[in-house]
């Protein structure tokens, strides 16, 4: 429980950061302003065409009597809902963090000089890391997809589907968005998506802790926008605890070093 409390605390700390630097908050609003009203428009469509989409998906109910009838579609049509807004919360952070790429990453070294020490470099071309960034986004995106199509599917389960889906749906999305967020930290250390996914995992608690009260929050697109300039300076600082702060110039790391989770850590090649 106290892992749950210290992820929150980067949450909070990350909106702290970017409050004492308010410049940094306003260059940090603009790519999740753009992909709001893209992401707002399509929302707006489904929630409209749930309905249309349910019916024709479950012809077989057309001659049930009510409240039979009622209570099935309008049970599907709140969980598409639901699946549209887990699909949205992942991809609304991949789609901004994407475009934003250079704010993101300028806002995120900020952070780190702020904190001390050195800040680490990639060494890549502009166009080599966003290359990376959005091949990771794409499989972090499939893993969400089939997450997704199996909780769909359970969601059918009497009780169980309107219960205990939609928090493990919700734990599910919170720890992808945690991994997309600490993905642009992690990635200036070099560390592959395979190596990240094995680091959160070594703090699944803590990285629950940041991810699903965030993934909470970005339920209200508008409140989204708002706290992705503090979600990646959290976000950061969360990657700092995990992987370590980088190392002074022409120094490798200490004989037997460690990182937080208790494993050493593990140097990985970009690409």
């Amino acid at each position: 429980m106290s892992d749950l409390g210290a992820g929150f605390g980067y949450l909070v700390k990350g909106q702290r950061w970017v409050a004492r630097h308010g410049r940094w908050f306003g260059f940090g609003l603009l790519p999740g302003l753009v992909t709001l009203v893209v992401y707002a428009g399509a929302l707006v469509g489904l929630g409209y065409g749930a309905d249309d989409l349910v019916g024709w998906a479950t012809p077989f109910a057309d001659d049930w009597s009510s409240p039979w009838q009622g209570m099935l579609r309008t049970g599907l049509t709140a969980l598409v809902f639901v699946f549209g807004l887990f699909l949205a919360v992942i991809t609304f952070t991949a789609v901004t963090l994407l475009v934003g790429q250079p704010f993101y990453e300028s806002l995120s070294e900020e952070v780190e000089r702020s904190e001390g020490g050195d800040v680490p470099e990639s060494g890549l071309p502009f166009w080599r890391e966003l290359w990376i960034s959005a091949r990771d986004s794409v499989r972090i995106l499939l893993r969400v997809a089939l997450y997704g199509i199996i909780l769909f599917a359970c969601g059918f389960i009497p009780v169980v589907g309107q219960t205990a889906v939609p928090a493990i749906g919700f734990c599910v999305s919170g720890y992808f968005l945690a991994e997309e967020l600490t993905a642009v930290a992690l990635q200036r250390r070099g560390m592959v998506l395979k190596d990240r996914l094995a680091l959160l995992r070594s703090r699944r608690t803590l990285v629950l802790g940041f991810g699903v009260p965030l993934t909470l929050a970005f339920l209200i697109p508008v409140v989204a926008v708002f706290l992705m300039p503090g979600a990646v300076a959290g976000a950061t600082l969360l990657a700092r605890d995990l992987a370590g702060p980088a190392p002074a110039p022409d120094k490798g790391p200490a004989p037997g070093a460690a990182d937080s989770g208790g494993a050493p850590a593990r140097p990985a090649q970009a690409g």
